[in-house]
């Protein structure tokens, strides 16, 4: 296994006010070429620090990957400590700073020294000319480890990473493959599907393995195959998924990039059927769900944020007897609403959400995540009650996916 750490330099990311997102991307970037990420490191602009953190780092990890600290002002300090680090010096690289002044000439921009610095490099390193900034990429080799140092700017450090940097670690370290597969289940706990798996899993060839990805009610199985014979280890993932789905079929809606909304979506085109939405607690996530995908129109025929009694009365038509009654977070409220929004849109299926996602707004007999949702269609209109978490938002995102998952098995669970 060939071993990589992740070295994100930089005050910003400490104090929180830029989003480390480098980290994310090169770790899904150095999986696909078999280099196993092992951990993530930030350290503040600091030569101590940096020198600490390198000194580790290649103590623990075959390749180093180094983003942040190559800009033109002081505070940007990485080429300097590299070069202690390497026992080096800076020199003026004489391609590094063609690139840097045709970049300037280019944009019609006054080239300063301190711009021309960009092109001084430590003496020991190969230059990675980069062609979307001026900070160039720096490649280092040391008793069998590579480091390789480039800009935080995201687009740039991608521009590195893909022209040179992916290519050039692999020929280094002859990587293995290394593939993927998720298969996505909803409406099933990771324990309760860990129980239901659990003959399968335990049976699965030695170069194969399964992680369980939770999140907002559904869970994600992901498999993964290493080896040296490609063709072999995509067969393998492939027969181990024909094994797991007769356990688990009804609970899958997609597998690897396959979203939820876009599977029930998949399903009502497949069935000529539209669907129309009341939501009280949800706000309008659900819909969002749908909408966020291009061709939803074609299903979907719209939706209604009923979140005032006022509204659910007066527009959506349920009667004010029943809130009164029952309240507004409440079986018979929400069968209202979600029969009353399909006849209003002319849809074939309405679909409603009325509950207390928190943080106020309890009461001893529905403390908060308290959730009701229906689904009418010309069959039958029926309503399920989830008692949920504390959290607002994941609340909200649970529920949706929820009734997602609903939509889903009323449609016969998953296009095929």
């Amino acid at each position: 296994m060939i071993k990589a750490e992740i070295l994100n330099i930089g005050d910003e990311l400490l104090y929180g006010q830029v989003t480390n997102t480098n980290a994310q991307w090169l770790s899904t970037e150095l999986d696909k070429i078999g280099i196993r990420v092992i951990r993530h490191t930030v350290v503040p602009d600091a030569e101590e620090a940096i020198l600490e953190a390198l000194q580790e780092a290649q103590n623990r990890a075959d390749a180093i990957l180094i983003t942040g600290g190559l800009g033109p002002t002081k505070d940007d300090i990485t080429k300097k400590t590299l070069c202690k680090f390497f026992n080096t010096q800076l020199v003026r690289h004489l391609e590094a700073l063609r690139v840097v002044t045709e970049f300037f000439e280019s944009r019609g921009r006054e080239m300063l020294e301190i711009n021309r610095q960009q092109a001084d490099l430590p003496e020991n390193a190969t230059y990675i000319p980069n062609l979307k900034g001026t900070a160039p990429g720096m490649w280092f080799e040391k008793n069998g480890k590579v480091f390789v140092s480039m800009p935080g700017v995201p687009h740039e450090m991608q521009f590195l990473m893909q022209s040179y940097v992916l290519e050039h670690l692999q020929q280094f370290f002859k990587t293995p493959f290394i593939a993927h597969k998720m298969i996505k289940t909803v409406g099933i706990g990771e324990s309760y599907l860990a129980k239901e798996i659990e003959e399968w899993e335990n049976n699965l060839p030695s170069h194969i393995k399964l992680a369980y990805l939770p999140s907002f009610g559904m869970v994600r199985l992901r498999l993964t195959g290493s080896g040296t014979d490609k063709e072999q280890i995509l067969k393998d993932i492939e027969a181990e998924t024909q094994k797991l789905l007769p356990l688990i079929d009804k609970y899958v809606y997609g597998f690897d990039d396959d979203d939820l909304a876009i599977a029930v979506g998949k399903l009502l085109k497949s069935k000529n059927k539209t669907i129309a939405l009341a939501e009280s607690c949800t706000g309008g996530f659900l819909a969002h769900s749908f909408t966020q995908h291009a061709g939803s129109s074609e299903y979907l025929k719209g939706s209604l944020v009923a979140y005032s009694n006022d509204i659910k009365i007066n527009i959506l038509g349920v009667k004010a007897e029943t809130i009164e009654k029952y309240g507004a977070v409440s079986e018979q409220t929400v069968l209202e609403m979600a029969y009353n929004i399909r006849k209003m849109f002319g849809a074939d299926i309405g679909v409603a959400t009325s509950g207390i996602a928190g943080p106020g707004g309890a009461t001893p007999n529905k403390p908060v995540g308290t959730i009701w949702v229906a689904y009418s269609d010309e069959n039958e209109t029926k309503a399920k009650l989830y008692q949920l978490g504390n959290d607002r938002m994941v609340n909200i995102q649970v529920t949706t996916n929820l009734l997602l998952d609903w939509i889903r098995r009323k449609q016969g669970g998953r296009a095929k």
